[in-house]
């Protein structure tokens, strides 16, 4: 049989105020005999509350700690971390830099620290308010349908979340990028577990759920490439023209500030196209991320001023040869038997000429 509550073995108290001394001396005794009789319940219960929320406490301060040295360990630069897994998940290495990464772990480490205080002291709630005597059975089948219907209603939300979360760990782009997600292209201003909000091109701002993005492009990590098309004409020596590229070139990479902006010497890939006046050469140069176009566009500058200096043309031109002596050569008449025949009705007199003109109105008629 189930032990009777403490409620149920309460005496029949009399509440009237004692007005004589018999009635407070029996009021006093039924009172102690009371609490003599449940005050080791109450202490019993009172030490395992203390105890719970001591060891609820005590337990969240190691799983906060033992998560602040993995994030620590995560964080850790790439020299010091050469047989350590952990620091495999945040390293990309060649693509993160300390800061970075740093803000990163201390991302990640603030959510799985909420997630175990959350936990941690939910669950010692419920043990707390079991000791008090109080029936969990209601509370738990009510919070079991709430999270079912939550569940349902919320799966996007969790979605979201969960793709956020990933997507600080994968460092897939940061604060600052330039990325393009499919729907919407700009410079990250903010990443948000739940939304990541961008600037676009025409000064717009895009909210953009992380659960509806499938695929990223990331044009502001590692390094990106200047390409440069080289138009000279088709009579030009190609190897001087390479070795005025790679000379103008280079001379640009030793000015500043394109002495930090290109990482790697221009190359030349080659003779991209020919045309019947005029041969395309590739150029490309590794420059630091976001950098490409500023580069492409002041190489292109440089080359042309270098060009002019050479005189090298960037196309043949299409009037006639000149001879030796430098008379230009005009180009000989058609035979005249491939000369058309003048036309009749340029001759007034001729019929086909009178049979063009209109019809005179009748006399007496009114013209239409």
């Amino acid at each position: 049989m189930p032990a009777p509550s403490p409620t149920a073995q309460l005496p029949e108290l009399d509440l009237r105020i004692p007005t004589s001394a018999q009635e407070v001396s029996e009021t006093t005794r039924q009172a102690a005999s009371w609490f003599d009789t449940h005050w080791q319940g109450w202490l019993t219960a009172g030490l395992r509350i203390i105890l719970i929320i001591a060891l609820a406490l005590v337990l969240r301060a190691a799983v906060r700690k033992l998560i602040s040295q993995l994030i620590g360990r995560m964080a850790r630069t790439s020299e010091h971390q050469e047989e350590s897994r952990l620091g495999g998940l945040l390293a990309n290495t060649g693509v993160v830099n300390t800061e970075r990464r740093q803000q990163r772990s201390e991302a990640i480490g603030s959510v799985l620290r909420s997630v175990a205080s959350f936990t941690i002291l939910g669950t010692a709630a419920l043990m707390v308010l079991s000791a008090l005597g109080v029936n969990l059975a209601p509370l738990l089948a009510s919070a079991g349908v709430a999270g079912v219907a939550i569940g349902f209603g919320a799966r996007n939300l969790v979605t979201d979340f969960l793709s956020g979360v990933f997507m600080i760990m994968e460092d897939q782009y940061g604060v600052g990028d330039e990325i393009d997600t499919g729907v919407a292209t700009g410079t990250v201003l903010e990443v948000g577990l739940r939304v990541t909000k961008l600037r676009g091109g025409n000064g717009e701002i895009w909210y953009i759920r992380n659960g509806e993005v499938k695929r990223i492009a990331n044009m502001s990590q590692g390094w990106a490439t200047a390409s440069v098309d080289v138009q000279v004409g088709y009579k030009e020596d190609l190897v001087r023209v390479e070795d005025l590229i790679l000379a103008t070139a280079e001379e640009m990479a030793k000015e500043a500030p394109y002495d930090e902006l290109i990482w790697a010497p221009v190359s030349i890939l080659g003779v991209e196209s020919v045309a019947s006046d005029s041969v395309v050469v590739r150029v490309e140069a590794r420059t630091a991320p976001g950098k490409a176009a500023s580069v492409s566009r002041a190489l292109r500058q440089r080359l042309k001023v270098a060009f002019d200096r050479s005189g090298i043309k960037v196309k043949e031109e299409v009037a006639a040869a000149a001879g030796a002596t430098g008379v230009v050569i005009a180009p000989s008449p058609a035979p005249a038997a491939e000369q058309l025949a003048p036309s009749a009705l340029a001759d007034p007199g001729s019929p086909r000429y009178r049979a063009t003109e209109p019809i005179p109105a009748a006399k007496g008629t009114d013209a239409p």
